[in-house]
């Protein structure tokens, strides 16, 4: 498995980001022990030395913790936030791909999505068919929260500054995802978006039908300049939302699988009942 030459970023961090996925998405399970050094070093043709300097980012990160005389293994963990990217970036691997997003702006989703979508320009990766469906809610008409902290009512111009911030995150997902299509880089390819009247109180991922990542997002204030005037908000921090992840591929006693069950049968509730079609 060696690394992508035409990848510009040093060898450890390839090899980090690739053991890291393996970690991420279950490959290498919790408790499990990694190759040595030797033979990840002979899988990635690299030298020694850049396992060792890989090894060391997964240890900062808290995914993998040493034993002497044992060995490196994945640290034991129950429920934790994690990573959205390094599943995304394993999802497009797949012949058929399907993200459904449920939240605010999409700007995480959208920054999830970049690589794997420039490796699709590139020939590097080639799925079948992606499905992109968002959910997104209508900032066109007052919603319960974001608000303004004074008397939590509805800010016009929050709104405006949010319909901006949508468009600009939507609209570059659903326009790369069916340029593939429209370009003969993937066979069938769909970005929608459907908008409703619900607060985002939290936001969703749902990957391939088999993963969920779901986290709430936290209410801040902060001051804004809207117009000619500061307006203290009461605000959304999407950045802030700390994601937790369930898989399908759990046995089917979990609270993975059936977490994923009821994610999805909520997403399509949602999507084809209260929601309309909206184009950024």
């Amino acid at each position: 498995m060696a690394l992508d030459p035409d990848d510009p970023r040093p060898p450890y961090v390839q090899v980090a980001n690739a053991l890291r996925a393996a970690i991420l998405t279950k490959k290498f399970a919790a408790g499990d022990k990694l190759p040595s050094r030797q033979e990840l070093a002979k899988t990635y043709n690299v030298a020694p030395m850049t396992i060792q300097n890989a090894l060391r980012e997964l240890r900062e990160e808290g995914l993998i913790v040493s034993r002497q005389g044992s060995g490196v293994f994945v640290r034991e963990r129950t429920e934790r936030p994690v990573g959205l990217r390094p599943h995304i970036e394993r999802a497009f691997e797949a012949e058929e791909v399907t993200i459904d997003f449920a939240g605010f702006s999409g700007e995480t989703l959208h920054g999830a999505m970049q690589e794997p979508l420039d490796k699709i320009r590139v020939g590097r990766l080639r799925p079948k068919s992606i499905a992109v469906r968002i959910l997104i809610p209508d900032t066109t008409a007052p919603l319960a929260i974001p608000c303004r902290a004074d008397d939590l009512g509805d800010s016009p111009e929050f709104r405006a500054r949010a319909t901006r911030i949508m468009h600009r995150y939507v609209g570059a997902i659903t326009d790369t995802v069916n340029e593939l299509g429209s370009l003969g880089l993937v066979e069938n390819a769909s970005a929608t978006v459907h908008v409703h009247h619900a607060a985002p109180l939290f936001k969703l991922y749902i990957v391939n039908g088999e993963e969920a990542f779901f986290g709430f997002y936290p209410v801040r204030e902060h001051i804004l300049t809207l117009g000619e005037q500061p307006q203290t908000i009461y605000d959304l921090m999407g950045k802030d939302a700390v994601l937790f992840h369930h898989s399908a591929n759990d046995d089917d006693t979990s609270t993975g699988s059936q977490y994923v069950d009821q994610a999805r049968t909520w997403f399509d509730s949602m999507w084809n009942t209260v929601s309309t079609e909206f184009t950024p």
